[in-house]
């Protein structure tokens, strides 16, 4: 008897909990209908108490409201609105140099240490330059990574590092409060200019290091990139992984992160960018105050520049159904006067994604694959330019054709006027995102600081980008990407032999791809 009860219990719980619920139900919109009645009055009553306000003061005296602006009035080919900056530049006592923007809208600092201490100054130590920066925030002095790191989140800071190539970066948000930003910087002068490259977390970050290297080999894109840049740069800096080789890597010991900290973290090789709620006195008192706490030293000398190679096609067997492509040669450095028509000329051949020439070429004409784009990464030596896709194994003789052939004529016969047009207006309306945030401007300063860029070189740029035409676009490629220094990457199964490769694909004649592109857009 005790079962049959058992669940005639539950069934009347349940039964019970229906009820409830449908009264429930039942009264929701009630409640929502009395808090909605609420709502209107409120706002009703706010609206009616502004009217009577308004209505007290006399016509003559109420603030006329702003004229509205039609869109008709618009001029969709001028330029945008430039934010204006005022930015200052000065070098310590000890050698730093300062890039420094004054921005009141927010109680916040923004702040840069950039340092000429990239992968490129490795040495025989490929892969001291990334740890070294990995390291500086694991401990210094009587902390730990965890001290560090609750230190700067009880003062509402945030710090970040990273290496590259070029350079090694260091950067803090505070704010300017002189409680929070005060610590907050001792902080920050402690972590980057005297990290005490604890023995455990050493051994962490290698292993970690160690790891990726691992995996790595097991992407397609990794292997390209890494080919790429060997073969580029066969001896050069350059042509090194930034993160080491496992090898090299295993071989690294803490005296060799002490050794390169010592010799590239120092006043005289970093560059100090600000950006912030103080002023000019308080950002000098900040700068001097960074730049002492570093080592004493040099500014690092300038990377070579790599010399010119013969084009190769190399590729490297890798399993799946899909070949990485990367086609490329050496470009240009950060320096070079024609970088502005290349920037330009780059947007229109495959740096813009849809409405390229690369991708209507690859993607919309033929489906050969999803993406292709293309890319200049100058650097303070000569950089790479570069053109990256994917595509199925046996599509890769006919993906490089159309991809040689849409370059070769590109840099024959230049863009269109409408490719033109377009690209220079695309370009100018999204520049002034790089000048949104602070952030951005910090990271703009440092570039300025690090490439010896004229400190007017934002609106300088803006203005060549105004002035290119379509034959400084064609004769800037010309100059720069002769086809015999043409490096070509595959990565993915083997190759089909010339006897087996498909037929030449016959080139579009119909009408030039730069009407095509204004039409669709």
């Amino acid at each position: 008897m005790s079962q049959p009860i058992s669940k005639m219990r539950w069934l009347g719980a349940a039964l019970l909990l229906v009820v409830l619920f449908a009264i429930l139900i039942a009264r929701a919109p009630e409640r929502n209908n009395e808090a909605l009645q609420q709502t209107e009055v409120a706002v009703h009553g706010e609206l009616a108490s502004t009217e009577a306000s308004a209505a007290e003061v006399p016509l003559d005296e109420q603030e006329p409201l702003p004229d509205l602006e039609s869109l008709r009035d618009w001029d969709p080919d001028a330029a945008p609105a430039r934010r204006n900056l005022d930015l200052q530049h000065w070098t310590t006592s000890q050698g730093a140099r300062v890039y420094f923007m004054r921005a009141d809208e927010l109680p916040m600092l923004d702040v840069q240490l950039l340092f000429a201490a990239g992968a490129s100054r490795d040495g025989e130590r490929p892969g001291v330059a990334s740890m070294t920066n990995a390291m500086l925030n694991e401990g210094t002095g009587d902390r730990d990574a965890g001290d560090i790191a609750a230190g700067f989140e009880r003062l509402g800071a945030e710090f970040s590092n990273s290496s590259h190539r070029d350079m090694a970066l260091a950067s803090l948000r505070s704010l300017t409060q002189s409680d929070k930003l005060d610590p907050a910087l001792a902080l920050f002068a402690d972590v980057v200019s005297q990290p005490s490259f604890p023995e455990d977390a050493f051994e962490r970050l290698r292993n970690q290091l160690l790891a990726s290297l691992r995996f790595r080999l097991q992407r397609a894109s990794a292997i390209a990139s890494e080919a790429f840049w060997e073969t580029l740069y066969p001896e050069h800096p350059y042509g090194r992984l930034p993160q080491g080789l496992p090898d090299s890597v295993q071989q690294l010991t803490i005296d060799d992160l002490r050794a390169f900290h010592g010799r590239f973290y120092t006043s005289g090789n970093a560059i100090i960018s600000m950006v912030g709620a103080v002023d000019r006195a308080q950002a000098e008192r900040i700068a001097e105050r960074l730049a002492g706490a570093l080592p004493a030293g040099d500014a690092a000398a300038p990377i070579e520049a790599p010399e010119p190679i013969q084009g190769v096609h190399r590729h490297l067997p890798f399993p799946g159904q899909q070949t990485h492509i990367l086609v490329g040669q050496l470009g240009i450095s950060r320096h070079h006067p024609d970088y502005a028509a290349l920037y330009v000329g780059n947007q229109i051949l495959g740096g813009s994604g849809f409405g390229s020439r690369l991708m209507e070429e690859i993607r919309e004409r033929r489906g050969l694959s999803y993406s292709v784009s293309s890319s200049f990464i100058p650097m303070e030596a000569v950089g790479p330019f570069m053109i990256s896709m994917q595509t199925r194994s046996d599509q890769v003789p006919a993906a490089l054709q159309v991809i040689e052939s849409t370059l070769d004529r590109f840099i024959e016969e230049g863009p269109s006027e409408a490719e033109l047009v377009r690209t220079k207006r695309q370009i100018l309306g999204q520049f002034p995102l790089s000048t949104a945030s602070n952030s951005a401007i910090v990271g703009q300063l440092g570039a300025i600081g690090f490439y010896g860029l004229p400190l007017n070189h934002l609106q300088l740029f803006l203005d060549q980008i105004q002035a290119v035409s379509r034959d400084d676009v064609r004769e800037a490629f010309a100059r720069n990407l002769a086809a015999e220094g043409r490096v070509i990457i595959t990565v993915g199964p083997e190759q089909a032999t010339d006897s087996e490769a498909p037929e030449p694909i016959e080139e579009p004649v119909e009408e030039p791809v730069g009407d095509l592109i204004e039409d669709a857009a």
